[in-house]
């Protein structure tokens, strides 16, 4: 059983640490004490959570896809040559980076300021965890 500390739960969430708190206090969020007496949630806990309580922002394009992962964020970057673009994006707190050709970021209108969607669909996806934790 991985126990995590309300900081790191708070961090992992998006959200205060008196927010995690609160759920905790009025039931919605099941805590436990450590050995040093600290409340901890329990990481399976902590991950059901997190999935019933996802809102992702809503999808402005609409469109059906094979892709599951698709992140509403808002351009923040565009650095453009003759051939090639690098388009950065902010997705709620994680940055999306993409590739793309010159004329695909023009066609499209990729600047800073325009909310777009950034689909991720690979057969490689590649899971890390720290150092030292099973």
């Amino acid at each position: 059983m991985s126990s995590i500390r309300i900081k790191d739960a708070a961090a992992l969430l998006g959200v205060s640490d008196d927010t995690v708190r609160r759920w905790i206090d009025g039931g919605s969020l099941a805590a436990t004490k450590d050995a040093s007496g600290r409340k901890v949630i329990d990481g399976k806990v902590l991950a059901d959570f997190a999935r019933e309580h996802a809102t992702p922002p809503p999808d402005p394009l609409g469109v059906g896809s094979s892709a599951r992962n698709r992140l509403v964020g808002l351009v923040t970057k565009v650095t453009a040559d003759k051939v090639m673009a690098e388009v950065q994006m902010q997705c709620g707190p994680f940055t999306v980076v993409s590739l793309m050709s010159s004329e695909s970021a023009a066609e499209l209108g990729l600047e800073p300021g325009k909310v777009a969607v950034a689909v991720v669909k690979a057969t490689t996806v590649i899971v890390e965890t720290p150092g030292g934790m099973s």
